[in-house]
Parts: C-alpha cells; structure tokens; sequence
C-alpha cells in the first residue's frame, strides 16, 4: 500500500465516517431521552433512500402508504387514550397530523413524481415523507411501554425493526435504487483528489452536528431534551412532558435517518434492508460513546468508517467481521471503568 491508496482510503473511511456520526449521535440522543436502543434507525436510511430514489424516477413511493397505515395507527391510540381519559381537546390536532396530513401527501406525491421536479425539491418531498414516521413510530411501539425497563424496550425495537423491514419489502421491492449525485466533478487539494460529492457529503454532516449542537444549547425545546436526558423524574417535576421529549427525540433521529440515506444513495445501491448493517455501525460508534458522550460517538463513528475502509481494502470478505469486533475491547474497557448508575440517578 503506498500513500495515494492510503489517502482514497480515508478518504472513502471520512465520508462513511460522517454518515455513521449523524446515526451515533440519533441513537445517543435516543436513548439519553428515551432509554430506547433504537435499532430501526437504519431503517429510516433506507426508506429516506429508497424514497428519493423512487420519485427521481418518476415513481410513487411506498412510504406514501407507509404513513398512512402510521398516522391512522397513531390515530386510533390517541382516540383511545382520549376516550379513557375524557380529554378530547387534543384530538383535532392529532387527527390533522396523522389523518389528514398523510391523505393530503397520498393525494399529491403521485402527481409530483409525474412532474420530474428538481432533486433539490425531491429531497423535501422525502423529509416530508419519511419524518412523521418517526413521532408515529414512537406514539404507536414506544409510548405505551415509556417506564418499561430498557431490555423491555430493546425487544420491541427488535420487533420494530422486523416489522419495518418487512413493509419495506413490501413496499418498495426487492430492487436495488440510486440516485443521481448532488455535485459532480473532483477538488484537487494538492496533495491528493476529492470527489466533489463526498465534500458535500462530509460538509453537511458537519452542518447538520453544529445545527443539533445549537438547537440543544439555544432553543428551549432543546434544554428540554437535555433535561429530560439527565433526569426524567426531575424533567416531569418541572412541568416538561416526557411523551412531548420521546415524540421530539424520534422527529429529530428520524430526520437524521432519512437525511444521512439521501446522502448516501448516490454512492452506493440501497436495498430495502440495507439500513440495518449502516445502522449497526453507528451503534458501534454509539457504544464507544458509552451511549452518553455525544463527541465521543461522533469520533468513534469516525473510527468505524476509517476502520472499515482500510478492512475492505486488507481483507474485504471479513471487513464486517473486523467492524464489528471492534465492540469487544470497548465493551469490556467499559465494563471494568465505568460503575453502575440507577436509571433515574
């Protein structure tokens, strides 16, 4: 190996990197606020993908009737609730946000992927697409069992995930999609090529962390989510609704999921079951941020990618193997350093 592979090397490991930092930092932010080891958050890449791909082709998505089926299943959980508790006052919102929404885009989307729109205009119809699922997701799996302990939650994230990745494949096939790059062309910086798409890549991974790093230290919403993720006890004490935080919490990781898949899809095909491996990476820059340290999983998100690209290169058949093994030493550094915190200390 000499200097110019090793420079496309991390090059290409940079780029994987900053996709599975965007992912890291979702499932962090997660679980401080939730306790939930969200592990449909590949899934979210996918569909995010899968959608752009869809509509640059002049098809109409199956994240169309994904929401639908969500906004109705969210929909009949808030009636029910509000029925138990003779409090109807919310439900002409709620029946706005998941009932009339998702048949406004079920009417609109196939004439807008008839019309051929701009990519930059494709990528908005995505966001809308594929982001309410998250607060969706989250009323329907999640909410109902918020004080059940995290292993309680692990296992429904599981089921979700099947759940997910089996509509998936139901709606939007067994087919491989890509979309057109967003820049073309190359940078020459000197010592070495960059393709100007994975400058754009990288360039709005680091965007969107000082976006979310300002959205949590100025806005109030963010402190509280801060909040909520220090102490849950302490957050509904103060008046700070925890199922407002957990709704928010799966808006933003959703957002993120679908964000880091449209930058993706023009770098490699996406299956609709692709999500899980790029989720499960960013999980393992998550885990060496201990599931707290936002920076932390950021820089071990990075670690992951370089890792990966230099193991495709080494030894490409067991480039996952070596990934994922990554987990091990860090897990048990953390076993031996770290002491037992109680849930609400």
């Amino acid at each position: 190996m000499d200097s110019t592979i090793a420079l496309i090397l991390i090059q290409d490991g940079i780029v994987n990197g900053a996709i599975y930092a965007l992912l890291a930092m979702a499932l962090v932010l997660v679980f401080a606020v939730t306790r939930v080891i969200f592990i449909p958050q590949g899934e979210f890449v996918a569909f995010g993908a899968l959608t752009l791909a869809m509509l640059v082709n002049g098809n109409v998505p199956g994240t169309v009737w994904l929401l639908l089926i969500a906004g109705i299943g969210s929909a009949v959980m808030e009636t029910w609730g509000a029925w138990r508790t003779r409090r109807y006052s919310g439900l002409p919102k709620v029946y706005a946000m998941c009932v009339a929404y998702p048949l406004l885009m079920w009417w609109l989307v196939p004439m807008l992927a008839q019309m051929q729109l701009p990519l930059i205009l494709d990528v908005l119809v995505t966001l809308a697409l594929v982001v309410p699922l998250g607060p969706m997701l989250y009323r329907i799996a999640y909410q109902p069992l918020a004080e059940a302990t995290p292993l309680v939650l692990l296992i429904v994230s599981v089921a979700v995930h099947f759940a997910l990745t089996g509509m998936a494949l139901v709606f939007f096939g067994a087919e491989g999609w890509r979309t057109p790059a967003f820049v073309s062309g190359n940078v020459d910086l000197g010592f070495t090529m960059v393709s100007a798409q994975s400058l754009f890549v990288v360039a709005t991974a680091v965007v969107l962390i000082v976006a979310l790093f300002l959205v949590f230290e100025k806005t109030l919403y963010g402190r509280a989510l801060r909040a909520t993720a220090v102490n849950r006890r302490g957050a509904r004490l103060v008046g700070i609704s925890t199922n407002m935080s957990g709704a928010l919490t799966f808006t933003v990781a959703a957002f993120i999921g679908a964000l880091s898949g449209i930058l993706i899809a023009p770098v490699t095909t996406i299956y609709y079951d692709t999500g899980f491996l790029i989720g499960l990476k960013g999980f393992v820059g998550a885990i060496v941020g201990g599931l707290v340290s936002y920076p932390i999983a950021a820089a071990g998100a990075l670690l992951v990618g370089i890792l990966e690209s230099f193991g495709s290169f080494a030894a490409s058949a067991y480039k996952e193997v070596i990934v994922f093994t990554l987990i091990i030493p860090v897990l048990l550094w953390r076993s031996l350093t770290s002491h037992h915190i109680d849930d609400e200390e």
